[in-house]
């Protein structure tokens, strides 16, 4: 891999985004889906990666769907110029379902009264709501129940007649994909299967009708699961869904840098931080890194993980603060301005999103959009071979 293009950091910190990373790696799910269309989730600002920019790179590395939770999310696609369809899975009560339709945003609906209101909004607009209906197959998340689904498809069905709903696509999410071997996988499809040949009967079903089911996890290790389209999420910015089985070849897209602001002199047992949890082993040099839980860097991260400071990894030293938290270099050269790596690809040596993971007890999504406004995006372009 080459060396990216130097960023200056203007501020305290940022977040680099390789977007060749992310194209790289939807171009990887791509041609692991085998035939299936591909809908990249960009939900949560694209996993913290900024999404409108990631959401593009998804487009130009192979997708033809996006994929987000909230109308918000959608109707922001929409007003940076996004004209790729996009499915907002999740519609609460008060949404704006008016605009939702005028946008030609595709809605999900686990039931009947979600649906009746989804239809009043299309009579309002006089706009064809472009419908997902969602099963529930034994997450017990979103979804109906497969006792329920029969009424739902059938309600569907009499608002398909009135002409105010098409039915776009049939689907569910899987509990355990990235647990390999897990019963409830096999379970999951089969009940998943058993949905789509009640469409079938019912008349909701045929070959402009989407069948999806598979995340990130479910493409690279579930063929079965892939059906008409699958729905990677983690795993387009290069994070692997399966840590214990590898990075799939997947590149990670996000760095996260930062300056030093503040580097001095201490003496032996100085007490750092709130609590006074870490106390120097003799004179010493601290530096103070201006990012905090504010920013997302977990408040119980003291100890646990290391970023990259002049050549060398550091171990945080003392309590996180709300925005700042602080390292011991020793006898090492610091000074104020000097930058300090987080974590990043590890190219470089430094830790990669997956040692903090593992270190913080937790999974990489949770850190990713964790990391807070205040830090800015500056997006890179890099050779990922």
């Amino acid at each position: 891999m080459n060396s990216p293009m130097a960023v200056p950091i203007l501020g305290p910190s940022q977040a680099r985004i390789d977007l060749d990373a992310i194209r790289h790696n939807v171009a990887l799910l791509k041609e692991q889906a085998a035939g299936a269309e591909l809908m990249g989730a960009v939900k949560a600002d694209a996993y913290g990666h900024g999404l409108v920019p990631s959401s593009r790179a998804v487009l130009e590395g192979g997708a033809s769907r996006l994929g987000t939770a909230f109308i918000r999310e959608g109707l922001a696609l929409r007003a940076a110029g996004i004209t790729a369809p996009v499915l907002s899975w999740i519609v609460t009560p008060g949404d704006p379902l008016d605009e939702a339709l005028e946008a030609d945003l595709e809605l999900s609906a686990s039931d009947a009264g979600l649906l009746d209101e989804i239809a009043a909004a299309a009579r309002r607009t006089g706009r064809t709501a472009r419908m997902h209906l969602e099963a529930d197959t034994g997450m017990s998340r979103g979804g109906s129940p497969l006792a329920a689904w029969p009424g739902l498809l059938s309600r569907a069905l009499e608002l398909r007649a009135e002409g105010v709903v098409e039915i776009v696509g049939l689907w569910s999410h899987f509990a355990c994909a990235d647990i390999p071997g897990h019963p409830s996988i096999d379970a999951q499809l089969d009940a998943f299967d058993q949905a789509l040949k009640l469409a079938e009967q019912a008349g909701a079903a045929g070959s402009h009708v989407i069948r999806h089911m598979a995340n990130s996890a479910a493409i690279v290790t579930l063929p079965r699961a892939r059906y008409d389209l699958v729905r990677p999420g983690i795993a387009m910015y290069g994070l692997s869904p399966i840590p214990e089985l590898g990075d799939f070849g997947l590149h990670q897209a996000m760095t996260l840098v930062a300056r030093i602001a503040l580097a001095k002199r201490v003496p032996e047992g100085s007490g750092v931080s709130y609590g006074h949890l870490y106390h120097c082993g003799g004179e010493t040099t601290l530096g103070l890194v201006p990012l905090g839980y504010a920013d997302g860097i977990l408040r119980h991260a003291t100890g646990k993980v290391e970023v990259l400071a002049g050549g060398k990894r550091r171990a945080i030293a003392g309590r996180v603060c709300m925005d700042q938290f602080m390292i011991d270099v020793g006898d090492d050269p610091l000074e104020a301005g000097d930058e300090v790596v987080l974590f990043g690809p590890g190219k470089r040596g430094e830790s990669t999103l997956q040692e903090w993971a593992d270190n913080l007890g937790t999974i990489t999504h949770e850190i990713v959009t964790r990391i807070g406004a205040r830090v800015p995006r500056v997006y890179e372009q890099r050779s990922s071979g």
